[in-house]
């Protein structure tokens, strides 16, 4: 009797994949902090996992005097001259659970809320071909929360959603796996996430390799 195996493994990218949640932090900080205002961890920390036209409606009501537009590409810049000067701060055993994963033939994709050209930008410095999509947030109808990146992602990869694992550091990223159907890896990074029935929390994802998602795939589907 053949296995099953995941179709597909999708990553999300800022905190999970690489860790460029403080070069987002010190953009908001710096924006914020040009037109006046004060810009706290707390304040970072509510907006790690939105979607990016959803955030700059929070600058703007820091007192931000940009068009929702400008606030993204004002902070996608600063954050993309972060990379290029720092390089590419990757998390624990991502890189090699990634490389793992495509050994192994298996599709995969980056479903992320940042643009682009920033995606583009995080996988050049792959040294193999990482991802057979790149899913973005200038590229969806809706931003996680909601399942739109996810399901994309599948169609995309002309696989089921209940045949992918998806792998996530934020509640808002969690809650558009599991409502797209994906098997739902947390691994939390800037802010803890809950138990629940619904995912499967790993505290990293150094040592992974991909007989663990199979594992946990025939486990969820058990």
């Amino acid at each position: 009797m053949i296995s099953a195996t995941p179709a597909a493994v999708l990553f999300d990218m800022d905190g999970t994949l690489v860790d460029t949640e403080p070069y987002w932090m010190q953009a908001e900080t710096e924006l914020v902090g040009e037109y006046g205002g004060r810009w706290t961890h707390d304040d970072a920390l509510t907006l790690v996992g939105s979607g990016l036209w959803e955030s700059a409606k929070v600058f703007q009501q820091h007192g931000v005097e940009l068009d929702a537009d400008t606030i993204v590409a004002t902070l996608t810049r600063r954050v993309q001259q972060q990379l290029e000067v720092q390089g590419v701060p990757w998390r624990p055993g991502a890189k090699e659970l990634l490389a793992d994963i495509r050994e192994h033939g298996v599709k995969t994709a980056l479903v992320t809320m940042s643009v682009q050209g920033m995606a583009e930008q995080v996988v050049a410095g792959i040294p193999f071909p990482a991802f057979d999509a790149l899913i973005t947030g200038d590229r969806v109808a809706r931003p996680k929360p909601f399942p739109d990146a996810y399901l994309d992602a599948a169609r995309v990869l002309d696989v089921a959603p209940g045949d992918c694992v998806a792998i996530e550091d934020s509640m808002n990223g969690l809650a558009s796996a599991v409502a797209a159907g994906t098997v739902a890896i947390g691994v939390p990074h800037m802010i803890p996430l809950p138990e629940s029935e619904e995912h499967t929390l790993w505290p990293t994802l150094q040592g992974r390799r991909f007989a663990d998602l199979v594992d946990l795939f025939q486990e969820r589907a058990a």
